[in-house]
């Protein structure tokens, strides 16, 4: 009865996150430009999203999507984007131009979009983590893409969690228990057949994320926020990506390489 309502759960917050879903509410939102009576969920994740744009000056922007769809088709097509495509899709990204309440979200400008991609995995690992805990659930580990610890392994320990790191295997398992775990990689995910152009995308520049991290992992108290947090990590240098933690200090930096 439990695995079905969990089930059940991400069935519903896939037909609020969705870009697959023609008709869930982030669908629907970019579809029209506008949307009337947003889930709760969607504005507590977007609330997320905002603390996060602004911890990190802006490199963590789900308003991403115009500039990721330009790279998709391109590529698709077998061609690079050129400057001008860049450039107007590049005028279509900014959280500035996104205006949520309870009552509506809606862009600034005809052509906006939303993608929480980066975000939603850790979001939804962590609303079945809550709806297992509601039950009286303990030493749960929930996985969705990103990790949720309930308590630690039934057998004694935390959840012993193995990084892979550019297809190597870390040696120590990170043993991990009452927290969460987010990875992201420049080049998990790439536009091209030859796989140099990756999915994290810069929002300010416009270009992937430069080839400095080959995996970024964050632990938090809560996997959408790692999540988050290990998408933008992806674009910055450590030193940014300390000073960002001081406004986050419940999260770490698990690891960087």
């Amino acid at each position: 009865r439990i695995v079905a309502r969990a089930a059940a759960e991400i069935l519903r917050l896939e037909r609020v996150f969705s870009l697959f879903h023609a008709d869930s509410e982030v669908s629907r939102l970019n579809a029209m430009g506008r949307l009337q009576t947003p889930s709760f969920e969607l504005l507590d994740c977007l609330s997320l999203c905002g603390a996060v744009h602004a911890a990190t000056d802006g490199l963590f922007d789900p308003t991403i999507q115009p500039l990721w769809a330009t790279y998709a088709e391109h590529h698709a097509a077998g061609l690079v984007p050129d400057a001008t495509s860049l450039a107007s899709a590049l005028a279509l990204v900014g959280w500035a131009g996104l205006r949520f309440d309870a009552g509506q979200i809606s862009f600034a400008q005809p052509g906006m979009a939303l993608t929480l991609n980066g975000v939603a995995q850790g979001y939804i690992a962590d609303r079945v983590a809550e709806l297992l805990a509601a039950e009286g659930l303990t030493n749960i580990l929930v996985d969705t893409g990103e990790m949720r610890a309930l308590g630690g392994h039934p057998d004694g320990g935390g959840w012993p969690v193995t990084l892979d790191v550019g297809g190597e295997l870390e040696p120590d398992a990170l043993q991990l228990r009452d927290r969460a775990l987010a990875s992201s990689a420049p080049l998990g995910t790439v536009f091209d057949a030859a796989g140099r152009v990756g999915h994290i995308l810069n929002p300010v520049s416009g270009l992937p994320a430069a080839p400095q991290w080959r995996l970024v992992s964050v632990t938090a108290p809560k996997a959408g926020l790692a999540d988050a947090l290990s998408t933008a990590f992806c674009l910055m240098p450590r030193a940014d990506i300390v000073r960002t933690l001081a406004t986050f200090p419940q999260a770490r930096l698990q690891h960087l390489a």
